[in-house]
């Protein structure tokens, strides 16, 4: 208990720093961009957020997966903290690219793709929750959960390529080679930050998991 704690600890201290130093480099170090100006800004927590619920969502398509096969409690823990994540994750992407698209396109939301397939991202695994808290019975909370896991998971792959697939306002992906290098490092600086985050909220959300599963046991023992 001990040592995970001392993890626990660690990584949080770890996420804070580099929150902390990723985001005044984005906000005071690297210039602002010669077309956008400061509103391009929100790049360093826009995409972070992003990858990092695709992130969030691809680790519950392998839990869900890996309970499916083994029926083994620990990976439906995981997928449900993840999940859980993920969807925070994905309300700051929403939050933040209507902040950016105000600016830019002139309005907080249009039914573009990116937008629309992102949306339903979110309702997915709001939906994936709220199957887990009506279902009472903890085996058939999880087996459904898994299979919600892995046939959602199916939207990541749309909502990525999206902006390929369809005629959008939203830019499409970037490359290492086209972003400027000052840009570049800033934000994988702000994606190491937020992976931290994600580590140290996961490892948190499944402790305390374990901890609903162990009362819960207790709980229908004891009736």
């Amino acid at each position: 208990m001990g040592v995970k704690s001392n993890i626990e600890k660690v990584l949080g201290i770890l996420a804070l720093v580099t929150m902390l130093v990723g985001s005044y480099v984005g906000l005071a170090i690297v210039p602002a961009d010669a077309a956008q100006g400061n509103v391009q800004r929100l790049m360093y927590v826009h995409v972070p957020a992003a990858w990092l619920a695709f992130l969030a969502f691809f680790v519950v398509f392998v839990m869900s997966v890996l309970y499916l096969i083994q029926r083994d409690d620990r990976w439906d823990r995981v997928a449900a903290s993840s999940a859980e994540i993920g969807v925070v994750f994905t309300v700051l992407t929403l939050l933040l690219g209507m902040m950016w698209g105000k600016p830019t396109w002139g309005v907080f939301w249009t039914w573009d793709p990116r937008l629309t397939t992102t949306a339903i991202l979110l309702a997915i695994y709001v939906g994936y929750g709220a199957l887990r808290s009506f279902a009472e019975d903890g085996e058939k909370r999880a087996r459904w959960s898994a299979i919600v896991g892995v046939i959602g998971f199916a939207n990541v792959p749309i909502v990525y390529m999206s902006v390929t697939w369809w005629r959008t306002l939203h830019q499409p992906p970037s490359s290492p080679r086209s972003v400027d290098p000052d840009i570049l490092w800033t934000l994988m600086l702000n994606l190491a930050a937020f992976t931290l985050v994600y580590l140290y909220l996961m490892v948190r959300r499944v402790r305390y998991a374990k901890l609903e599963g162990e009362l819960e046991k207790r709980m229908a023992y004891n009736a």
